[in-house]
């Protein structure tokens, strides 16, 4: 990682470096949280199947 940057420091390209990096984190950060996302979504089904589960064990009268 250290020669890369500094192949990006004797150029002069450190604003292409810092770009990169930043969006390295931004894509990453999204990533992160998309997978939060649909793990969230995945536990509220689960959720709402254990609610329904129930509401049918007590609406049967047997």
């Amino acid at each position: 990682m250290t020669d890369l940057t500094a192949t990006f420091v004797e150029r002069g390209d450190l604003g292409h470096l810092a770009l990169f990096l930043w969006a390295s984190g931004a894509s990453g950060l999204l990533v992160w949280a998309l997978r939060e996302i649909a793990a969230s979504n995945r536990r509220f089904e689960d959720f709402v199947t254990e609610i329904a589960r129930l509401e049918r064990l007590f609406a049967d009268p047997d």
